[in-house]
């Protein structure tokens, strides 16, 4: 589709759980110049009710059907990362613009099989859903640490707060599932790759489940020699908090507090804390998809490319083995295709 079309953009969402759903209603509501052209999921009733929010669209039970039925006209992509090389696969092979929520895939050698997949159709048709870059607050320091104005930037602190985990939890999905965050927003504010990954399990919580090294603490460094530490603690029961705190030559910046309104009464000031990361990064959800869809429309991402995804899940999986060895583990990365720089 370019930007030739008048009508909305046909955009068909894949995986109808809580990320699905929420991206069904989010095209259904909230974005110009698209609509919901199809929901798939192996669970066509949960699939049903969720098109049934935005006044029913066509339900397909796998992405191939979908595809041959010609309904959409780009593709969220919203299942769980080991589904996603599949049907990368087959979208990029009908040349269909996909927004993909993260992770790309669960492990670098696979996203590297994505990576030369997208190389071999020979443009860019994969964004990966990092909506962090999409964060007002993201944005300004990204745009504070590009202008030099407090000088270089030295290091990088995040603190990254859930009040619980979701049931299953893993010590290695901290990484993948929660840090792959952060080793994202470290590339995108310092437009370098990460070198090395140390984790380092102390104390932890006594509220922590069981066999759940809660909280941890990553320390990473950058090609020019930046650090840049992370604060992981998803058990922390205060609720949802990122946090970030950016040290320069001659300043230092914080972002990430609560947006809402700070309440000073009765000799105590304070102000909400999320409680999750839809209400925290709603706005650059809304923001990130539909800066995609006018993307899209002309035939381009504006946003996190395949290969942003790989060199994540590259930082995971040295992540991974630097809590299995307790070693700092050097970031093994393939060289950067020419459809990437």
């Amino acid at each position: 589709m370019t930007a030739g079309h008048s009508r909305d953009m046909r955009v068909g969402i894949v995986g109808a759980g809580r990320m699905g759903a929420d991206h069904i209603r989010r095209i259904g509501h909230d974005i110009l110049r698209a609509r919901v052209g199809a929901v798939v999921d192996v669970d066509r009733e949960r699939a049903e009710a969720a098109a049934a929010d935005v006044g029913g669209a066509p339900v397909f039970g796998s992405v191939t059907e979908m595809l041959e039925a010609q309904a959409v006209d780009a593709v969220i992509l919203a299942t769980p990362g080991f589904l996603h090389e599949e049907d990368l696969g087959r979208l990029l092979a009908a040349g269909v613009p996909t927004l993909c929520e993260k992770p790309l895939t669960p492990d670098a050698e696979s996203a590297l099989r994505v990576v030369q997949a997208e190389v071999a159709v020979g443009r860019q048709l994969i964004q990966v859903g990092f909506m962090r870059r999409f964060d007002t607050g993201y944005q300004q320091l990204r745009q504070l640490i590009t202008s030099g104005e407090h000088g270089r930037l030295l290091m990088l602190h995040h603190q990254h707060r859930n009040p619980v985990p979701p049931p299953g939890f893993t010590d290695e999905m901290i990484i993948q599932d929660s840090v792959v965050h952060e080793f994202d927003a470290i590339r995108y504010f310092t437009g370098e790759e990460t070198v090395d990954v140390d984790v380092r399990m102390g104390l932890p919580s006594s509220r922590a489940v069981e066999g759940l090294h809660d909280p941890q603490l990553v320390t990473v460094q950058t090609s020019s020699g930046i650090l840049a530490t992370v604060e992981i603690f998803v058990s922390a029961q205060l609720g949802y908090q990122v946090h970030t705190q950016a040290s320069f030559e001659a300043a230092s910046v914080r972002i990430g507090e609560s947006s809402t309104l700070q309440l000073t009464a009765g000799g105590r000031a304070g102000s909400a804390v999320d409680e999750s990361f839809v209400p925290r990064f709603r706005e650059a959800y809304d923001r990130e998809v539909q800066r995609w869809v006018d993307a899209a429309r002309r035939g381009e991402i504006d946003g996190p490319s395949a290969w942003d995804g790989y060199a994540a899940a590259a930082c995971c999986e040295a992540g991974v083995e630097s809590q299995r060895t307790g070693a700092r583990v050097t970031v093994e990365l393939a060289e950067t295709p020419g459809l990437y720089t």
